[in-house]
């Protein structure tokens, strides 16, 4: 039997964004945090590197906010910059306050600033201004907020919920333009529950599982993206995907990143006979923008028919090493690989969702009462490429931002009237679901090949078809058979496929992390991608 539920605000997703939203709302609403599988399944338990700010007196805001701009490729939002950076430093002290643990800067290691904290460095950077807690940052702040949540009997935090879809007036057929709640699928019940909300918050990271290769885990499958869409939300630049460039290449190692600390620290990117290499593509070498060394490793590999390339920390000694990256150490050391003595094979892996549902400052989308943080939005900060560590401090900023909008609006929004139960009356189980299998291999692989690093206009035609046949397969199963987990992520995946290569094919530019051999070349005016569900595709897609 399917259940209802009524909240103050709900939350999808169950990271830094959704728990920060949560942790800063006041303690008198009645707050639902969903988890798609285990609390802990996000990809901000598995972030390594760390959370930018302005931190140290030598460093200031103009400096933060140039290096972002600068990364950025000339399409940030200014304004969204500027209001990130300006607010890094009360959103890491709010983190402090938490009780996230920090590497303190008591090792007698001079690090050239005077804050308490170690700080690191990473491309794009000026300065030091990445605070860690060593290779982990992501455990010990995911853990803290955790422990935080769980303290706040207002706060339920619930597992094994997979959302389906937003509930929209528009689609009741009510007047107003306004997000109502959700319905879920509860896997233990296997049923689909009517979640019924003032407030609705997506907060469910990106969409890097579309593609063959990536750093992130199983659950970063666009969802809040999908389903903002599918509700008349527009979305921005989903064209800039981040490939981190040195992920772990070995047959038994699955999405395992190698930090960016490591470049930060002076690790060297190597050929197999031990040459270096990133000179050749930028002044900055091992400390250049992401886009710049994934291209850069992207071409030796092929240009020398090599399946990976090698980043070698071992002219470090082996207590500054053991010290600095344990995760690292220790992860490489279970492959066989001492990276005290030896260099780490790395591959670039999809890693990061630039682009995603259109949003302001204070998180708000189109639809009145739905927000979006983190990953799942579209806030003009990344703009046609992320710096390194500026994404968790956008979860942050703008989950607070969004609380205190909430918080302001509170006495303003009234309980939606009862909502219908989800109707699978009409739908039978399915006895193929290894057309899920394919089509999500498909999918991906087709992804990898045709939308990746390097784009070219035939390559991107052919996906556009491929994902069309898709879609099309895929509306025909869920039509048809109760859903699950697997097909509700397969749909949301080939949604945001479609977006992705749309985005790609209206930029007739390489700008950032969008590079296409047709047009190699930088447009004089730089120009968002925006996609809105109200209006129709166009010829060029």
């Amino acid at each position: 039997m399917s259940q209802y539920y009524q909240y103050d605000v709900l939350i999808i997703g169950s990271g830094a964004a959704g728990l920060t939203t949560a942790l800063t709302l006041p303690s008198h609403l009645r707050i639902a945090v969903l988890s798609k599988g285990d609390l802990s399944s996000g990809s901000t338990y598995w972030a390594q590197g760390g959370v930018a700010g302005v931190l140290d007196d030598s460093d200031t805001v103009e400096s933060h906010v140039q290096d972002t701009l600068t990364a950025g490729a000339g399409l940030c939002d200014e304004a969204a910059v500027r209001f990130t950076v300006e607010n890094s430093r009360s959103a890491i002290d709010w983190l402090i306050e938490q009780g996230v643990p920090f590497t303190r800067n008591d090792s007698g290691e001079a690090d050239g600033t005077n804050f308490d904290y170690h700080l690191t460095r990473e491309g794009g950077h000026s300065h030091r201004r990445i605070i860690h807690a060593a290779d982990a940052t992501g455990a010990a702040i995911f853990t803290t907020l955790l422990a935080r949540a769980r303290q706040r009997s207002n706060i339920h935090l619930i597992e094994q919920q997979v959302a389906v879809d937003l509930i929209s007036a528009s689609k009741l057929g009510r007047q107003e333009n306004a997000c109502l709640g959700a319905y879920v699928l509860n896997r233990a019940t296997d049923k689909v529950d009517t979640y019924a909300a003032r407030f609705v918050v997506l907060a469910t990271g990106g969409a890097a599982k579309v593609y063959l290769y990536t750093s992130n885990p199983d659950s970063a499958c666009g969802d809040g993206i999908a389903m903002a869409w599918r509700a008349g939300c527009s979305v921005g630049n989903l064209e800039f995907n981040q490939f981190h460039p040195t992920c772990l290449y070995h047959p038994q190692a699955k999405n395992f990143l190698i930090t960016e600390a490591l470049r930060g620290e002076g690790a060297h990117l190597k050929l197999p006979n031990g040459e270096r290499f990133m000179a050749r593509f930028d002044q900055r070498e091992e400390l250049a923008p992401r886009d710049i060394v994934a291209r850069a490793i992207d071409h030796e590999m092929k240009r020398l028919g090599i399946d990976c390339v090698y980043l070698d920390i071992s002219h470090k000694s082996a207590e500054f090493i053991q010290e600095h990256f344990p995760t690292v150490y220790e992860r490489c050391l279970t492959f066989g690989i001492d990276i005290t003595k030896e260099p780490i094979p790395v591959v670039p892996a999809a890693h990061y969702t630039c682009g995603g549902v259109v949003v302001d400052q204070q998180g708000r989308t189109e639809l009145a009462n739905l927000y979006a943080i983190g990953e799942t939005s579209f806030t003009g900060l990344h703009g046609a490429n992320r710096m390194a560590s500026n994404s968790l401090l956008e979860c942050f900023v703008y989950g607070r931002a969004a609380a205190n909008d909430i918080a302001q609006q509170d006495a303003l929004v009234s309980p939606p009237e009862h909502l219908p139960h989800w109707d699978d009356s009409l739908v039978t189980d399915s006895d193929e679901d290894v057309i899920i299998a394919h089509n999500w291999e498909e999918l991906r692989r087709f992804m990898w090949d045709y939308v990746g690093i390097v784009r070219t206009n035939k390559r991107l035609l052919r996906a556009l078809h491929r994902v069309r046949l898709l879609h099309y397969e895929i509306d025909e199963f869920y039509s048809n058979y109760h859903v699950s987990r697997d097909l509700i992520e397969l749909r949301n995946l080939v949604e945001v496929a479609d977006l992705i290569i749309r985005s790609a094919m209206k930029r007739k530019e390489s700008r950032g992390l969008h590079y296409t051999l047709d047009y190699p070349q930088l447009s004089e005016h730089a120009l968002d991608t925006i996609l809105s569900p109200l209006t129709p595709a166009s010829a060029d897609d």
